[in-house]
């Protein structure tokens, strides 16, 4: 999500938004983790804000803008977080079961991570530019 001169790391989905204002009116305001590792430990975890504690190894990855909500932050692991850094996340959701103890596994969905390289413009923001 790119708005007037500001850059974003995270994204979402207007699916996925759909998702979480159904899960945000069952489970209150939520927030999301990704980590590191493979199969579902790589996807995008979601929480009620409170159940999982971020501490100082994590790095916030921005808010996500959900229509009709309050932003909901996303975070990531901070050796996560130097492989992914050159990369813009969207989340979004998918049918199949959640991952662990992510919030939408009841659901029927999941949410996934979609993926891009920054752009140029982006890597300049974030002080990643090669110049």
């Amino acid at each position: 999500m790119v708005s007037i001169g500001t850059h974003q790391r995270v994204a979402v989905t207007e699916a996925a938004g759909e998702l979480l204002r159904a899960l945000t009116a069952q489970y209150g305001p939520l927030m999301f983790h990704q980590s590191g590792g493979c199969c579902d430990g790589s996807a995008p975890m979601c929480y009620p804000v409170g159940m999982f504690l971020t501490g100082p190894s994590d790095v916030k990855l921005g808010d996500l803008e959900v229509r009709g909500l309050d932003p909901i932050e996303v975070f990531i692991s901070s050796a996560q977080f130097e492989y992914w850094k050159y990369t813009h996340l969207t989340i979004d959701v998918v049918p199949g079961r959640g991952a662990g103890f992510s919030v939408e596994g009841p659901t029927g969905n999941r949410f996934i991570i979609r993926s891009r390289m920054l752009n140029d413009a982006e890597l300049e923001y974030f002080g990643l530019g090669g110049g």
